[in-house]
């Protein structure tokens, strides 16, 4: 029987191309995004047609929409054997300039959307007692860049409740990673409304401010064009991650090649240093 899999933010980007490929490969895809009946109808006829994908609506900035959602498909279907957490949003500018309203909305999408579904999914993979979640963070779950704040703030949050997870559920067979991406062209950052939106602040810090965060802004998008960065390669990558064998998939899976991969080395480092921590503490038997 093909495993179930669940993915939030679907109706464009890395979302839309995981449906895709994973549906491809045989997997019962089910294809989560807002406003099925509106906005996003279309996708939702486009992905609704491709065998062994499912559309439902979901929004994850609502409990009682995620919950409602996943009940149902866990009621149709039996059990969701992986959870992409893909749902996100993006905010650009200067940190003083972006209110604290601005601030909960990125933060209400990218950190407590990813938690609503991982709350909703447990109960029925620690009864299976097997799983995989998978939350797409960033390479600034990582690392840390100008003007990104509340971003970087998010996806930092997800990265570390993933990581403190693993130590929870292991014992029930499920597994929780990461994958964090480089920029890409999602359409993710063309969106002004999730950026700084106190306009008069940033008129404060004076033109030279102004130009370096212009200046910032275009070598990213310059560089995404130079790579030719293809948001297949998340596609691809979160594929390899479902197919492979419980027990060796990696904490965390960077791609960018912009960076040569850098955030991996990182990553890679930081993992055995906080293993070493938990050994040290003496709570080894966690690990």
């Amino acid at each position: 029987m093909s495993k179930k899999v669940l993915i939030t933010g679907t109706s464009s980007g890395f979302g839309k191309l995981m449906a895709f490929d994973l549906a491809q490969k045989g997997y019962r895809v089910i294809a989560a995004m807002r406003n099925v009946s509106t906005k996003n109808a279309g996708i939702a006829r486009e992905l609704g047609v491709i065998p062994n994908i499912e559309v439902v609506e979901m929004d994850v900035t609502s409990t009682e929409s995620v919950n409602a959602a996943v009940v149902a498909i866990v009621k149709k279907y039996g059990q969701i054997d992986v959870l992409v957490n893909n749902a996100g949003i993006t905010g650009f500018g200067l940190f003083e300039a972006t209110t604290i309203e601005q601030m909960k909305n990125i933060f209400e999408v990218n950190v407590w959307g990813s938690i609503r579904n991982v709350l909703a999914v447990l109960p029925s993979m620690r009864e299976h007692r097997s799983g995989l979640i998978i939350n797409i963070t960033s390479g600034l779950a990582l690392i840390t860049a100008p003007y990104l704040g509340p971003y970087n703030g998010s996806k930092w949050a997800i990265e570390g409740i993933t990581e403190t997870l693993r130590y929870e559920v292991q014992d029930y067979g499920i597994e929780t990673v990461t994958l964090q991406p480089g920029a890409f062209p999602t359409g993710i950052s063309d969106k002004p409304e999730n950026g700084s939106d106190r306009p008069e602040i940033t008129e404060a810090y004076g033109n030279a401010t102004l130009e370096k965060i212009q200046k910032f802004g275009s070598i990213m998008y310059r560089k995404i064009e130079e790579y030719k960065m293809n948001p297949q390669e998340i596609a691809d990558a979160v594929t390899k991650l479902v197919e492979m064998e419980p027990g060796t998939r990696p904490f965390h899976t960077t791609v960018n090649r912009v960076t040569g991969n850098l955030e991996q080395e990182y990553a890679d480092t930081k993992t055995p240093y906080n293993q070493e921590w938990i050994k040290r503490m003496g709570w080894g038997e966690w690990l």
